[in-house]
């Protein structure tokens, strides 16, 4: 291994060892019932382990979150470049854009409640809203940012309209477009957390919301850790496909 690499290595072992060091310290001394230390934290996550809770919890949020995510991309993406390149498309939906962008999904909860019950279309509605407006935003930021002297070459190469689209916007939006999908998903796991906890009987926010009722600080430090995990891996997965498949484009 070159030195750059035990360095880091070495370095990220230390950050570890000291967080678990503060933790420890900040248990002991607020006390199990205000802050729980890592190894109760541990011994809980085996107790939702083996009571089958916890992988329950994380098949249902993650389950919503990839759904409503996905319906998001596949929404914003399009929207994105057709609202960056017609003009008439971003002056009827920039409006709409600009108003819904700034009100989070927790405000309407009750009304996904209300139009859609405590199953899983509510949440899934919570997180398409949540992932949309991103996506979109990111990808008309793109679209626009494509160079006038590009698309002139095409065109003066002969390309018609379906042609630059195709060889390139399309290309040149993607790296915006994946841009977008991440702090996306980054986005939903926010939602997610206050979904669950107000209308949910399954998933990692529901468990949270239990463990207070319960009084089990364990568990909601179980809760939290596991969003964590999840968000890092979901992240990790996304940046090394679209980097592996889409880094023609300029994916990083």
């Amino acid at each position: 291994m070159s030195g750059s690499v035990l360095r880091t290595a070495a370095l990220w072992s230390a950050s570890v060892v000291l967080g678990l060091a503060v933790w420890s310290f900040l248990a002991w001394w607020y006390g199990p019932t205000t802050m729980a230390s890592p190894t109760a934290v541990v011994s809980a996550a085996k107790e939702l382990s083996d009571s089958g809770v916890l992988w329950s919890s994380i098949q249902a949020s993650a389950g919503r979150i990839l759904i409503g995510w996905a319906l998001g991309v596949v929404v914003g993406a399009p929207v994105g470049i057709l609202m960056g390149r017609i003009d008439i498309v971003r002056q009827l939906l920039d409006p709409y854009i600009e108003f819904f962008r700034f009100i989070p999904p927790i405000a309407f909860v009750t009304l996904a409640v209300v139009w859609f019950g405590i199953g899983e279309t509510s949440k899934i509605v919570l997180i398409f809203y949540t992932s949309v407006f991103i996506v979109t935003v990111s990808t008309i930021a793109a679209t626009v940012a494509i160079s006038d002297n590009k698309l002139q070459a095409a065109a003066n190469l002969g390309a018609g309209r379906f042609q630059i689209m195709k060889t390139v916007v399309l290309p040149s939006t993607v790296p915006g477009i994946v841009t977008g999908a991440r702090l996306a998903m980054g986005n939903s796991f926010l939602t997610i957390v206050s979904a669950e906890i107000v209308a949910a009987n399954a998933g990692i926010g529901s468990m949270i919301w239990q463990a207070r009722n319960y009084g089990r600080i364990d568990w909601t430090f179980v809760g939290i850790i596991t969003l964590g995990i999840m968000g890092f891996l979901f992240d990790r997965i996304l940046r090394t496909v679209s980097t592996r498949f889409l880094g023609k484009y300029g994916v990083k």
